[in-house]
Order: C-alpha cells, then sequence, then structure tokens
C-alpha cells in the first residue's frame, strides 16, 4: 500500500513500526461551535482511510481527540455567561450527533485535552531539561525554543528566514525569539487554570496533541494527520517539539487531506462562509454528502455547492437504481445467489468487457491502495454498473446470466462497505433519494431509461440520437454531464 507523506513529499509504500497493526492520530475538532462540512471532509477521510487499512487486513488503533480548553471555548462561553466546560460538553455532544448521522463511526479512542494535563507537564518538563524550553519570565508563559530544534520547517517546507520575516509582525517582550511558540499559558483573571511548576496555567494548543498521541500510540506514530491548514503552524509544531523531548522520529507518514472551499476559498468560522453539517443533513440523505465527500481524491481542494450535491445525488441514484433492479430480479431466483460463475459472457458483453467485471474488487482494491484514491475507485464501480445496466437490457434465461447479477449485486455491496457506501436497502434509499420536491414530467426511471439508450446511441457514434436525447431531457428540465463516472443528470436550475 502507498500513501502520500507530506514530510517527503512523495508516495512511499505504507511501513508501520509493528508489522500488521497501524496506530494513527487524526486531529479532532476544537468545541466551541457547531461543525461545518469542512470538518466532515476530515472525518469521513480518516474514516475511509481506517476502513481500507482494516481491509488489507491491518489492526488499527485510531486515535481522535477534542480540544476542550481554548480561547474560542472560553470567549463563546464569556458570550453566553455558562460555565466553559458546559460549552465544550455541548459542542462534543453537537460533534458525535453529527458523526452519527453522517454514519462515521467513533474512533477507538477520543481523548479530551483537559484530561491529559499531567501528561503534558511531564513532556514539557522533559522540554525543559533539554534546553528546549524556558519561562519567559516568573509566573509567566512557558515557550520552546525553535532555533535549538534543528530541522525546523521541514515538514512545511519553510525555511527559518521566511518564518522570521513573518514573525516580526508582532513580537512578545517575553520570548527570547519571535519564531518561539508557547507550550504553557499563563493564568489570566477569572481564566480556568492548573498548578504547574512554573505556576497556574493552562497548556498550548500544539503540547496537546503531542502528549495525547504519544500516550496512546507511543512515541513514534505510524500515521499522524489531519487537514493542510495544519501542516503549519499545528504539526510543524508538534513535530519539534514531540522529536525534541524523545530524540526519535514523531511520525512515520504526515497524512493531509486538501481543503473544502466555496468558490475556491477555504470554508471556515472565521471568514463566515460555512454551512453546518446539520444545515446541509437538512437538504440532503447522508449517503449523499457521505458520496459528493469520497468522490474526488483526498489531497484535492474540493469545492462545495449545492450543484455539486445535487450531482452526487443523481450519481447516487443510479447506483441504487442498478442494485435495485438486481434486487428485483434474484427475488425471483433465490438459487443464483449460490450459483458459482463459470465460463459465461453475456450476450450484450464483450468478452474484454466480462473481464472487467470479473476483476472489479482487485482493480477497486488497487485503487485504494495507490494513496487512497476513492475516486479512481468509484470508476471502477460505475463502469460495472454501464456494463451492468447493459445486461439488464438484454435479459438471458441461461443460469449464467443470474449467477453474474447475483454475483455484482453482491460485489457492489462488499466493496461499496469500504467507502461506507452502498449500505442501505436499494428500494428504500431510491424512495428516499426521489422525495425531493420536484415537479418534472418524466420519473428518474425514465430519465435513466433514456441515459441509457442514449450511452448506446454514442457507442454506435448515432450523434444524432444521442443530442436528440440531450435535447428532449433538456426541454424536460433535466440536464445531462458526462463523467468518468457515466452521464449523470440533474434538475436544471
Amino acid at each position: 500500500m502507498q500513501l502520500y507523506n507530506t514530510l517527503s513529499r512523495r508516495k512511499e509504500k505504507l511501513v508501520t513500526g509493528t508489522p500488521g497493526q497501524v496506530g494513527l492520530y487524526a486531529c479532532g475538532v476544537t468545541v466551541y461551535d457547531d461543525c461545518h462540512v469542512g470538518h466532515a471532509r476530515s472525518a469521513v477521510f480518516f474514516e475511509v482511510l481506517v476502513r481500507v487499512l482494516r481491509r488489507r487486513g491491518y489492526q488499527v488503533t485510531w486515535v481522535r481527540n477534542f480540544t476542550d480548553i481554548d480561547d474560542k471555548i472560553l470567549k463563546r462561553a464569556q458570550e453566553e455567561g455558562v460555565p466553559w466546560e458546559d460549552i465544550a460538553a455541548r459542542y462534543i455532544a453537537s460533534f458525535q450527533e453529527d458523526m452519527a448521522a453522517l454514519g462515521v463511526p467513533p474512533a477507538q479512542i477520543e481523548p479530551k485535552a483537559t484530561e491529559h494535563i499531567p501528561e503534558m507537564l511531564d513532556l514539557i518538563r522533559r522540554l525543559e531539561d533539554k534546553g528546549f524550553a524556558y519561562q519567559g519570565e516568573p509566573g509567566g508563559d512557558v515557550y520552546f525554543r525553535v532555533r535549538r530544534f534543528e530541522g525546523y520547517g521541514r515538514l512545511s517546507g519553510q525555511s527559518l528566514e521566511d518564518l522570521e520575516a513573518g514573525a516580526r509582525v508582532e513580537v512578545d517582550p517575553a520570548k527570547e525569539d519571535p519564531l518561539d511558540f508557547v507550550l504553557w499559558k499563563a493564568s489570566k483573571p477569572g481564566e480556568p487554570a492548573w498548578n504547574s511548576p512554573w505556576g497556574p496555567g493552562r497548556p498550548g494548543w500544539h503540547i496537546e496533541c503531542s502528549a495525547m498521541s504519544m500516550k496512546y500510540l507511543g512515541e513514534t506514530l505510524d500515521l499522524h494527520g489531519g487537514g493542510r491548514d495544519l501542516v503549519f503552524p499545528h504539526h510543524e509544531n508538534e513535530l519539534a517539539q514531540s522529536e525534541a523531548a524523545t530524540g526519535k522520529p514523531f511520525a512515520r507518514f504526515w497524512v493531509h487531506h486538501g481543503l473544502l472551499t466555496i468558490d475556491q476559498e477555504k470554508m471556515s468560522k472565521s471568514l463566515g462562509n460555512f454551512f453546518t453539517i446539520k444545515e446541509v443533513l437538512a437538504k440532503f440523505p447522508a449517503e449523499v454528502v457521505r458520496f459528493f465527500l469520497v468522490n474526488s481524491h483526498y489531497r484535492s481542494p474540493l469545492d462545495f455547492s449545492d450543484a455539486a450535491l445535487a450531482e452526487a445525488e443523481t450519481a447516487l441514484l443510479r447506483l441504487y437504481t442498478t442494485l435495485a433492479k438486481i434486487q428485483e430480479i434474484l427475488q425471483h431466483h433465490p438459487g443464483a445467489w449460490e450459483t458459482p460463475l463459470r465460463d459465461f459472457t453475456p450476450a450484450a458483453l464483450l468478452p474484454e468487457e466480462m473481464d472487467r467485471l470479473l476483476t472489479l474488487p482487485k482493480r477497486f482494491d488497487e485503487a485504494l491502495e495507490d494513496d487512497v484514491n476513492t475516486a479512481q475507485a468509484l470508476g471502477y464501480l460505475f463502469d460495472a454498473v454501464r456494463l451492468t445496466n447493459r445486461m439488464l437490457e438484454y435479459p438471458e434465461s441461461h443460469p449464467g446470466y443470474l449467477a453474474v447479477l447475483a454475483h455484482l449485486g453482491k460485489q457492489l455491496g462488499e466493496l461499496g462497505y469500504t467507502l461506507n457506501l452502498l449500505q442501505a436497502d436499494p428500494k428504500e434509499m431510491l424512495t428516499t433519494l426521489r422525495q425531493k420536491p420536484w415537479d418534472l414530467p418524466i420519473s428518474p426511471e425514465e430519465i435513466e431509461a433514456l441515459i441509457s439508450r442514449r450511452a448506446e446511441a454514442r457507442k454506435n457514434r448515432d450523434w444524432s440520437t444521442a443530442d436528440a436525447i440531450r435535447k428532449e431531457l433538456a426541454e424536460k428540465g433535466i440536464l445531462l454531464e458526462d463523467t468518468p463516472q457515466g452521464t449523470l443528470w440533474r434538475v436544471k436550475g
């Protein structure tokens, strides 16, 4: 299996500390508000990564933290006039509700920062003993000496000179160097504080993840990940303080997913250009949102829009429509599930097309083993669905025909499980997907039938018929888009 390592800037073969086992630490959320769809991308990606690893036979320990003490949490508590603990508890519960609604299971270990203060203090003490940490002034903040750590900036690809130019904007007189970052924040009036050798205070953001990840996964993690926006400063600082304390590599692989954008701008609460998971799930089924998130490579930016989700809904409708047709046929032939595949090629398929169906699991797995290429894996599923739909147009009585359909239906479900897709009852899901406020003079089944006719016309280079079908659908409010996954349709406007 190959994964792209942010540290080396290339794909590398996955090698873990203990053969057959993987320890994964994915940075979680700061719990001061409802999560937006960008958080959903992170959660779904790491869930899929865990599923892919387990399909490969790895035993995975997945750790995802909660940052439950932070300036933003304190600010929210002050604005509402409630204890900060209530804010943290409220939005941890909100996050868990969102994940359940999306179908994302909990990580095996979900540590809270406030429950790991002793581990953080121990890590800071180790840094101080080695000369990497210092207190700026008596009773004040404790900082990390960046220049003392050789190789700072290698994860993010930044030089000290570049960083120094940016750091000059705000200089804390208590720091020895503008580049130094805080490990422990001295307490302020009215803020929560924990006792420490340097006086009462609370941890800095970066030390939290180092302490929690090493407690549960050891001093060298197999995989450490998060969004691309965490590479600097968060992960750069984590790497520096962790390796300074232990003298060991902190993570074998750094895995970062691309950001969710709106009009090519990062979705974030600070910019105010975000949609909460709850808002999106009120408009689209959870599986549609999941499909949208995995139908692109995880390292690519992904632009969010209602139109993009509508296209995802159409694509998912195609998959479930085929599964429902297979289910309907096989209800009348229950023995087909047990019939072994023999040397049989349906009349509607060429031998090489039948070979593509038989090798679907192999190609699907190869795509996911090549840096978790979910978009390519889905492309193979759609290729199989296109061929299956052609078979369905030309039914046969041969037992081999039914065996092929049963085989494909089972495979689509099993392979979809790795992406946490296609697990619903097909007929029930079709009902859900079709319960839309559309007033169209044509049914989804009729649309799919016309798309199949158009595909056949295109295959036969009958461009006039293909264009006529596109025009006919456009006049009825349906727009077609030809993609690597096949022809998708959406409602105009």
